[in-house]
């Protein structure tokens, strides 16, 4: 049966006209960011893939709600319009506003650890971590073995296994685990998804012990699509229906509206728990504003409301992820290695088998985002060794299975036009991989380091 082609459920109103740079400008540009893509200038980049948070291009309904922002201290009539939205989409009874998803992140680690504390998850994700850290819990990874094969072709790879995560409870106890941290289509793992049946299995064991399951629903749109796609029993459900039922599964969690909710800004802590709802309403003004804005201006509120309900639409999610899956056909038609299956928010080269040549000491993703940019343009972004930070007990790197370029999606942004420009770039650079020389670390902040780390080359 012949594949039917597709195009995106809209149409394009406006553009932004982009600089053209030559090889010698990149290479300069390079050089004086340290060959952290992070610190390049935004107007020096072609084709911006460095991630989708905040990136994607608004609607003409999600711009006309700016014009509707209540910008009252308190009280505002758009916290009120989410509230709403939130609880019809997503189920959760509480809702707490922040100005991104890392406030959130914040909020939960604080009224939900305590110091020697275990947080098991799905692997782990930079920010996130750090947080639990910082409360004083050590993160456990319980995700899938098979998650940290780029090759592996398991169709659910963010899948916890429960095996794993009961070795922990035996070890620590239950009373030592606050929450399992769930996230939907994992980002560090490649963008891949967790199964519904894997989430109910995770519910039934932890309801026994009197575990919460609190949930990092980033990009909970595009877990339901694959959800949908793959799973049996879900063909002819709606993408709406199968982001409630995850929830469902739940007892809050955490989001950044700056993804799915295609805002440029913008988050929030949702709890179904009154007394917990409660502790977090009162860190939220300490930390980020008032519980009814939470940071946010109340145009930026009424605008990831109306992204909530666009996000879940069944056409929309086809066609972002579609594009996603067009520039993983291209680069694995010229055999690039990449993560398979290819995930929801973008591709992820795996920097190892790209330059075999090069110890992770080296920093490979990290020199291979550096020359993907001087060949064309296009800004990637690296997600592995740097980003995976140090052991801050023995002050060594952690050495992550996965090193990895990420090619990040923005959406309702790039044609496929774009998607070809990049994959032709990436071929010459893989044509040329024996050349590219590994880099050195001359600087290195205390936390986060990926964001603002100096290298040069070796």
């Amino acid at each position: 049966m012949p594949k039917h082609s597709w195009a995106e459920p809209f149409k394009i109103k406006m553009v932004e006209l982009l600089k053209m740079t030559t090889p010698q400008q990149r290479k300069k540009a390079l050089q004086q960011a340290g060959y952290n893509t992070f610190l390049l200038k935004s107007e020096d980049v072609y084709i911006d893939l460095l991630t989708d948070s905040g990136t994607s291009a608004m609607s003409d309904q999600q711009w006309a709600g700016m014009m509707l922002g209540d910008e009252a201290y308190a009280g505002s009539k758009n916290f009120y319009r989410l509230e709403e939205v939130v609880k019809k989409y997503y189920g959760f009874k509480h809702l707490i506003p922040t100005h991104q998803g890392r406030g959130a992140e914040n909020i939960l680690s604080q009224i939900m650890i305590k110091k020697g504390d275990v947080v098991p998850g799905n692997m782990y994700f930079t920010t996130t971590r750090l947080h639990q850290e910082l409360a004083g819990a050590t993160f456990y990874d319980v995700i899938i073995d098979e998650a940290h094969d780029s090759s592996n072709l398991h169709p659910f790879k963010g899948n916890i296994d429960i095996n794993k995560l009961d070795k922990l409870v035996k070890k620590f106890g239950a009373n030592k685990i606050p929450y399992v941290c769930v996230a939907t289509t994992v980002n560090m793992a490649g963008g891949q998804p967790i199964s519904m049946a894997n989430i109910k299995e995770l519910r039934k064991y932890t309801a026994k012990l009197g575990i919460k399951v609190m949930l990092d629903m980033t990009r909970i749109a595009e877990n339901a699509y694959f959800i949908q796609q793959r799973e049996e029993g879900y063909k002819r459900k709606s993408i709406a229906t199968i982001v409630k039922e995850i929830c469902s599964l739940t007892d809050g969690a955490t989001f950044s509206g700056k993804k799915d909710a295609l805002v440029n800004i913008g988050g929030f802590l949702a709890l179904n728990d009154d007394k917990k709802f409660e502790e977090a309403s009162n860190l939220v003004v300490v930390y980020e504003g008032l519980h009814t804005y939470g940071g946010l201006a109340g145009r930026d509120m009424e605008a990831m409301a109306t992204g909530i309900i666009e996000s879940v639409n069944d056409d929309h999610i086809r066609a972002r992820i579609g594009q996603v899956l067009y520039l993983g056909d291209k680069l694995n038609e010229m055999n690039i290695p990449i993560v398979n299956p290819v995930g929801g928010h973008g591709i992820f080269i795996d920097a190892k088998k790209f330059l075999p040549h090069l110890k992770q000491t080296q920093f490979p993703a990290q020199a291979l985002a550096a020359e993907i940019y001087e060949d064309s343009g296009v800004r990637t972004m690296e997600r592995g060794i740097v980003s995976a930070g140090r052991n801050k007990k023995t002050g060594d790197h952690y050495y992550p299975e996965l090193e990895l370029v990420r090619l990040t999606i923005p959406r309702r942004v790039y044609t496929q036009a774009h998607m070809d420009v990049i994959s032709e770039s990436i071929e010459r650079v893989y044509k040329n991989r024996e050349k590219i020389k590994g880099l050195e670390m001359i600087y290195e902040p205390t936390y986060l380091r990926f964001f603002q780390a100096r290298f040069k080359k070796r």
